[in-house]
Protein backbone atom coordinates (compact mmCIF):
# COMPACT_ATOMS: atom_id res chain seq x y z
CA UNK A 1 0.00 0.00 0.00
CA UNK A 2 1.09 3.54 -0.55
CA UNK A 3 2.31 5.67 2.30
CA UNK A 4 -0.30 8.38 1.67
CA UNK A 5 -3.51 6.44 1.07
CA UNK A 6 -3.81 3.01 2.64
CA UNK A 7 -6.62 2.08 0.23
CA UNK A 8 -4.49 2.55 -2.89
CA UNK A 9 -1.89 -0.03 -3.97
CA UNK A 10 1.54 1.57 -4.17
CA UNK A 11 1.78 0.95 -7.92
CA UNK A 12 -1.24 3.24 -8.36
CA UNK A 13 -0.25 5.90 -5.85
CA UNK A 14 1.85 7.85 -8.35
CA UNK A 15 0.52 9.23 -11.60
CA UNK A 16 2.56 8.21 -14.61
CA UNK A 17 3.25 10.64 -17.44
CA UNK A 18 1.47 9.96 -20.69
CA UNK A 19 3.14 8.69 -22.70
CA UNK A 20 5.62 7.05 -20.34
CA UNK A 21 9.11 8.02 -21.58
CA UNK A 22 11.10 4.97 -22.69
CA UNK A 23 14.21 6.22 -20.88
CA UNK A 24 12.24 6.56 -17.64
CA UNK A 25 10.87 3.03 -18.00
CA UNK A 26 14.37 1.66 -18.65
CA UNK A 27 15.79 3.50 -15.61
CA UNK A 28 12.98 2.40 -13.27
CA UNK A 29 14.15 0.14 -10.44
CA UNK A 30 10.79 -1.66 -10.45
CA UNK A 31 11.15 -2.48 -14.14
CA UNK A 32 14.64 -3.79 -13.46
CA UNK A 33 13.53 -6.07 -10.60
CA UNK A 34 10.48 -7.32 -12.53
CA UNK A 35 12.70 -8.22 -15.49
CA UNK A 36 15.01 -10.16 -13.19
CA UNK A 37 12.13 -12.04 -11.56
CA UNK A 38 10.44 -12.54 -14.92
CA UNK A 39 13.35 -14.31 -16.56
CA UNK A 40 13.16 -18.06 -16.91
CA UNK A 41 15.34 -19.14 -13.97
CA UNK A 42 15.81 -16.41 -11.32
CA UNK A 43 12.62 -16.90 -9.36
CA UNK A 44 13.04 -20.68 -9.28
CA UNK A 45 16.65 -20.40 -8.09
CA UNK A 46 15.66 -17.93 -5.36
CA UNK A 47 12.95 -20.31 -4.15
CA UNK A 48 15.38 -23.24 -4.10
CA UNK A 49 17.98 -21.17 -2.25
CA UNK A 50 15.26 -20.10 0.18
CA UNK A 51 15.21 -23.67 1.48
CA UNK A 52 18.97 -24.12 1.88
CA UNK A 53 22.35 -23.27 0.37
CA UNK A 54 23.50 -25.21 -2.69
CA UNK A 55 26.72 -26.00 -4.45
CA UNK A 56 26.76 -25.24 -8.16
CA UNK A 57 26.42 -28.84 -9.38
CA UNK A 58 23.65 -29.53 -6.85
CA UNK A 59 21.69 -26.57 -8.21
CA UNK A 60 22.21 -27.74 -11.77
CA UNK A 61 20.92 -31.20 -10.88
CA UNK A 62 17.96 -29.68 -8.99
CA UNK A 63 16.54 -28.00 -12.11
CA UNK A 64 15.82 -30.04 -15.21
CA UNK A 65 16.71 -28.28 -18.46
CA UNK A 66 18.94 -25.61 -16.90
CA UNK A 67 22.23 -25.54 -18.78
CA UNK A 68 25.53 -24.85 -17.06
CA UNK A 69 25.88 -21.63 -19.05
CA UNK A 70 22.44 -20.31 -18.05
CA UNK A 71 22.91 -21.31 -14.42
CA UNK A 72 26.23 -19.45 -14.38
CA UNK A 73 24.73 -16.34 -15.99
CA UNK A 74 21.68 -16.32 -13.73
CA UNK A 75 23.69 -16.84 -10.54
CA UNK A 76 26.13 -14.08 -11.56
CA UNK A 77 23.20 -11.69 -12.02
CA UNK A 78 21.64 -12.65 -8.69
CA UNK A 79 25.01 -12.22 -6.95
CA UNK A 80 25.51 -8.85 -8.68
CA UNK A 81 22.04 -7.74 -7.51
CA UNK A 82 22.95 -8.68 -3.94
CA UNK A 83 20.26 -11.36 -3.70
CA UNK A 84 22.62 -14.35 -3.57
CA UNK A 85 25.99 -14.78 -1.85
CA UNK A 86 28.73 -16.83 -3.50
CA UNK A 87 31.22 -18.44 -1.12
CA UNK A 88 34.38 -20.15 -2.39
CA UNK A 89 35.95 -22.71 -0.06
CA UNK A 90 39.73 -23.28 -0.37
CA UNK A 91 39.59 -26.96 -1.21
CA UNK A 92 40.99 -28.92 -4.14
CA UNK A 93 39.09 -28.51 -6.36
CA UNK A 94 37.55 -25.30 -4.97
CA UNK A 95 34.00 -25.75 -3.67
CA UNK A 96 31.55 -22.95 -4.39
CA UNK A 97 28.34 -22.54 -2.44
CA UNK A 98 25.39 -20.24 -3.10
CA UNK A 99 22.96 -18.95 -0.46
CA UNK A 100 20.42 -16.18 -0.17
CA UNK A 101 21.57 -12.92 1.34
CA UNK A 102 19.30 -11.08 3.79
CA UNK A 103 18.18 -8.97 0.81
CA UNK A 104 17.35 -12.10 -1.19
CA UNK A 105 15.51 -13.60 1.78
CA UNK A 106 13.44 -10.39 2.05
CA UNK A 107 12.25 -10.97 -1.52
CA UNK A 108 10.69 -14.36 -0.66
CA UNK A 109 7.59 -12.80 0.94
CA UNK A 110 6.59 -10.68 -2.08
CA UNK A 111 7.41 -13.61 -4.41
CA UNK A 112 5.19 -15.83 -2.27
CA UNK A 113 2.37 -13.27 -2.48
CA UNK A 114 2.66 -13.21 -6.28
CA UNK A 115 2.75 -17.02 -6.43
CA UNK A 116 -0.27 -17.27 -4.11
CA UNK A 117 -2.16 -14.79 -6.30
CA UNK A 118 -1.31 -16.78 -9.45
CA UNK A 119 -2.52 -20.05 -7.90
CA UNK A 120 -5.71 -18.43 -6.55
CA UNK A 121 -6.57 -16.95 -9.96
CA UNK A 122 -5.32 -19.75 -12.20
CA UNK A 123 -8.78 -20.81 -13.36
CA UNK A 124 -9.78 -17.22 -14.18
CA UNK A 125 -6.58 -16.67 -16.16
CA UNK A 126 -7.07 -19.96 -18.03
CA UNK A 127 -10.68 -19.06 -18.86
CA UNK A 128 -9.68 -15.58 -20.07
CA UNK A 129 -6.97 -17.08 -22.30
CA UNK A 130 -9.38 -19.60 -23.79
CA UNK A 131 -11.91 -16.85 -24.50
CA UNK A 132 -9.25 -14.64 -26.11
CA UNK A 133 -7.92 -17.56 -28.18
CA UNK A 134 -11.46 -18.38 -29.33
CA UNK A 135 -12.00 -14.75 -30.36
CA UNK A 136 -8.70 -14.79 -32.25
CA UNK A 137 -9.76 -17.96 -34.08
CA UNK A 138 -13.15 -16.46 -35.03
CA UNK A 139 -11.47 -13.22 -36.07
CA UNK A 140 -9.04 -15.09 -38.31
CA UNK A 141 -11.90 -16.91 -40.04
CA UNK A 142 -13.82 -13.70 -40.70
CA UNK A 143 -10.72 -11.99 -42.09
CA UNK A 144 -10.10 -14.69 -44.66
CA UNK A 145 -9.35 -13.52 -48.17
CA UNK A 146 -12.32 -13.33 -50.57
CA UNK A 147 -10.17 -15.41 -52.92
CA UNK A 148 -10.01 -18.31 -50.45
CA UNK A 149 -13.76 -18.94 -50.88
CA UNK A 150 -13.33 -19.28 -54.65
CA UNK A 151 -10.56 -21.88 -54.45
Amino acid sequence: MSGTDMNVPSVLATRLPSPVPAAELEACVVTDVMRRMGDKWSMLLLILLGHRSYRFNDLQRAVEGLSQRMLTRTLRSLVRDGLVARTVYPTVPPAVEYALTPLGRSLLEPLSALADWAVAHQSEITAARRAADAEDTVGQRTQASPWSARL
